[in-house]
């Protein structure tokens, strides 16, 4: 039974800790033996973003000493945060008495769905979804930085009952952008109106997600058009929660 670490992300923790479950339920199902660094803190991106370096150092010196006393695989759902982890965490720390620590961690992470697919081999959801058509919606970290984008289309075309449907331009940002939606709301929204217009279009009742950002600013849109679309994260479908 391989052992992995679950890094849970802040918004998962402090806004949707059933993701948190969902995404255990699912690796522990295909075998994984689910372990949690209790000590792990922010990966530092949102301090990273606004320039706060040094906050941001100090947020990602704690995650990554948390984690890199762990053993296997840091599983992450959530593109935005592993590619912090993977890709700015080791030049955020370099020159500091973690950067070594940092370099470790770096290569142990793996996105969600990636990790399923592209290390365990899962091609098979093994849940069904009678009457809920899907669409994906592939987040911009994840897709551009991780290259994510198969691996959950695997996942959810292997669904039984209702299918996926495609987006007219599935790689179209939703506007989230972290604090771009904060600092720039009225060019957020646009971008947003758009993204929703195309998913809507599709017919699907449910878009999927591998970044909980982007779903919680999907479904803040979709609330206030008074639309019956759901918005849910891929570990949720996985689960058999939605």
């Amino acid at each position: 039974m391989p052992s992995v670490q679950l890094f849970v992300t802040c918004l998962i923790d402090a806004l949707a800790p059933e993701i948190g479950r969902a995404t255990t339920a699912v690796l522990e199902r295909h075998g994984c033996r689910v372990g949690f660094a209790a000590a792990q803190a922010c990966c530092g991106q949102p301090a990273h973003n606004a320039g706060l370096e040094a906050a941001a150092i100090a947020m990602a010196g704690r995650t990554v000493e948390a984690l890199d006393t762990t053993r296997g695989p840091v599983v992450v759902p959530s593109g935005s945060c592993a590619d912090m982890l993977i890709h700015h965490v080791p030049e955020l720390l370099a020159g500091t008495d973690r950067a070594a620590a940092a370099v470790r961690v770096a290569v142990r992470v793996r996105e969600f769905s990636q990790f399923l697919v592209d290390d365990l081999g899962v091609a098979e959801a093994g849940v069904r979804c009678d009457g809920c058509t899907r669409v994906y919606h592939p987040s911009c970290h994840g897709l551009r930085n991780l290259g994510i984008d198969r691996q959950p289309r695997i996942l959810l075309d292997s669904i039984e009952g209702a299918g996926r449907r495609e987006a007219h331009q599935p790689e179209q940002c939703c506007g989230f952008g972290g604090l771009f939606a904060v600092e720039m709301p009225d060019v957020s929204a646009a971008i947003m109106n758009t993204k929703l217009d195309d998913l809507v279009s599709t017919g699907a009742e449910l878009v999927v997600g591998v970044d909980l950002g982007c779903l919680l600013h999907l479904e803040g849109g979709l609330r206030r058009r008074g639309s019956d679309m759901r918005v849910a994260h891929l570990a949720e479908v996985l689960a058999g929660e939605v």
